[in-house]
């Protein structure tokens, strides 16, 4: 892996509407590969362009923040999301949302290298708690173990897979050093 081509930022929230149609094409391309991340059929390259322009508000506000991964030519290739609207008694924590990274990009690092973006910033704004939700055996559960997230549990017949059975969800968490 040449981590070298490697390039993950954040990307403002009035950059985001500029990048809408690359953002939705991963989207959909990460579904249309088997992510379980929320979407059933018919799922649309509109639908996923119409995901981002909804969450516009949330980047707006500072309530999600959004990291890009670049591919050595600078083209976007996958996306993770910081979930920051906590409750008052949540304000020490955020959630990892929507880690993507288009199939043709797959196995360089990229998802690593956004999540540890997204720890980073996390770190800086004082958080001290990750959570997040995936597919329980699934290769984005490996990875996030691999990057030190522990099972807090799984959450049987949560999440319906395109084919309409249904499937665990773990849920996971990691405590951040300051």
């Amino acid at each position: 892996m040449n981590t070298s081509t490697l390039q993950v930022s954040e990307l403002a929230a009035a950059e985001v509407c500029l990048h809408i149609d690359t953002l939705a094409a991963i989207l959909h391309d990460c579904w249309a590969h088997g992510a379980s991340i929320g979407f059933v059929p018919p799922f649309t390259p509109a639908d996923a362009a119409l995901f981002w322009r909804r969450l516009q508000p949330a980047f707006d506000s500072g309530a999600r923040r959004l990291f890009v991964a670049r591919d050595a030519d600078g083209i976007i290739v996958g996306t993770v999301q910081l979930g920051l609207d906590m409750p008052p008694n949540g304000s020490h924590r955020a959630e990892i949302n929507k880690m993507l990274v288009h199939s043709g990009a797959r196995q360089q690092g990229h998802a690593r290298a956004l999540m540890l973006a997204a720890e980073t910033c996390a770190r800086r704004l004082g958080k001290t708690l990750l959570v997040l939700d995936t597919l329980s055996g699934g290769v984005a559960e490996r990875m996030y173990a691999g990057l030190g997230f522990t099972l807090s549990g799984q959450i049987p017949a949560y999440a319906r897979l395109d084919d309409g059975t249904l499937h665990a969800t773990s849920v996971m968490y990691k405590l951040l050093q300051r």
